[in-house]
């Protein structure tokens, strides 16, 4: 597979120079300087009714320092320049430890006077192109979702959208590490994951430039990961294009995990590391949006499904080695006589253990003993129901497992899937079932 892989990147390498001469043309310069003032951009947003992170205090000038009121300062916000790109000059503050004192990620203890001459040094534009003098505002810090923690050193993911034409084009979800000192930043360090547009599922990282299919020093894999708010993602990517007046923009989303997905910034001008992390050249897309009418962000994010979702159930199979299935698949079960039998089951990630009717499992004659009984808490409350020895076929595949025997008769389905026997899968809550069953 190398060989493909570095074929494909020499491609996409390729594409730099012509790409970025496309893109230049394609923002009004008023709509850049919004983009490129991150307050601005948080005001035109709140006025559009997107999401951003909650403001707590600008200071603009020495003089404001001097009046500035830390002590109104939440136990967690973060300090940005204005300004700036990149992630140069942001403080975050994490919380107070139990002496009272503000701290950081790595439980360093943060005080007033680093960070007022940290508010110098962002005022003096130390973190700006040219030095010129800039604005230091505090906002609301991002608590991370609990699905993309394990995901992240110390530091907050985003997901970055290009939108071309109210469409969104492509996706990366960025990973903080301790390379990167927990910034969502590919140039510092970060880890850059391909997100393929209609289901929001992650498809191969890069890392200093190179792919990578696990988080490094770990076993945990790049590929298959779900991004929480996937629609709401894109729709509010669009609507954050559209407020701005950006034509070709990159929409930075992060995921709270209290108030759900908010915009953190937008670029006018994003770099192109998403189309290696995406493996796809990424001129060829913005060619096929190009001088479409779209009326609406539903629209556009219907027109990025149906445009470039095609074959990529396939080519996500293909990249995670999972298949994927949809919440009702045909599963065929084997009687003591080695004997088969198909039914309709319900794929339920939230139960651990495959539940079997008790009347299904009489009337096909599944006379295994009884192995063990365990305590379960259902809907019913809690219950202990006896285990036994159950082989069945899911999509040609065959899985040996214990199962639940239960009272189903008031229920949809004879069987229910749990996660415990749904290794090497991935599961689409969206998928149509295609599969009859005769």
């Amino acid at each position: 597979m190398a060989p493909l892989l570095n074929r494909q990147l020499g491609e996409v390498l390729g594409l730099n120079a012509r790409t970025l001469q496309y893109i230049t043309k394609a923002n009004a310069p008023q709509a850049t300087r919004i983009a490129n003032n991150k307050l601005a951009t948080k005001k035109v947003l709140q006025k559009a009714g997107i999401a951003t992170p909650r403001l707590f205090g600008i200071v603009r000038n020495r003089q404001e320092l001097k009046r500035f009121r830390w002590t109104k300062l939440p136990p967690s916000f973060v300090l940005k320049p204005n300004n700036s790109s990149g992630g140069g000059g942001i403080v975050v503050v994490f919380g107070r430890n139990k002496k009272g004192n503000w701290v950081k990620a790595d439980k360093s203890e943060v005080f007033i006077p680093e960070l007022k001459s940290r508010v110098l040094d962002i005022l003096d534009g130390n973190f700006t192109l040219g030095n010129i003098p800039d604005d230091a505002f505090f906002e609301q810090r991002i608590k991370n979702h609990a699905d993309l923690k394990p995901y992240s050193v110390r530091g907050i993911p985003d997901i970055r959208i290009l939108v071309y034409n109210l469409v969104p084009v492509m996706a990366m979800l960025r990973l903080p590490t301790a390379a990167s000192a927990g910034r969502a930043n590919l140039h510092s360090g970060g880890i850059g994951v391909g997100v393929e547009l209609v289901h929001g599922l992650t498809t191969m990282g890069i890392h200093y430039g190179h792919i990578i299919e696990s988080i490094p020093g770990t076993r945990l894999n790049l590929s298959g990961l779900r991004i929480p708010y996937w629609n709401d993602i894109l729709l509010m990517a669009v609507r954050t294009a559209r407020a701005t007046g950006l034509n070709y923009a990159g929409v930075d989303i992060a995921i709270d995990r209290d108030d759900g997905p908010m915009v953190l910034e937008i670029n006018a001008r994003p770099g192109l590391n998403i189309q290696f992390a995406n493996m796809t050249p990424l001129k060829s897309r913005l060619r096929r949006v190009e001088g479409l009418k779209v009326s609406t962000p539903e629209k556009g994010v219907t027109l990025a499904k149906n445009l470039f979702g095609s074959d990529i159930e396939q080519e996500i199979e293909d990249i995670s080695g999972r298949t994927i299935l949809g919440i009702q698949e045909p599963v065929t079960i084997i009687d003591s006589t080695g004997q088969s039998h198909t039914v309709m089951a319900k794929v339920d990630t939230g139960a651990y253990r495959t539940t079997i009717d008790e009347s299904l499992a009489q009337k096909h004659s599944l006379h295994a003993p009884v192995i063990t009984h365990k305590d379960v808490r259902g809907a019913l409350g809690q219950q202990t129901r006896p285990v036994i020895e159950l082989t069945m076929l899911l999509r040609e595949r065959t899985i040996k497992t214990e199962a639940f025997i239960a009272d189903r008769s008031h229920m949809n389905y004879d069987i229910i899937i749990g996660r415990r026997d749904l290794k090497g899968f991935l599961v689409d809550p969206s998928k149509p079932t295609e599969r009859k069953i005769t």
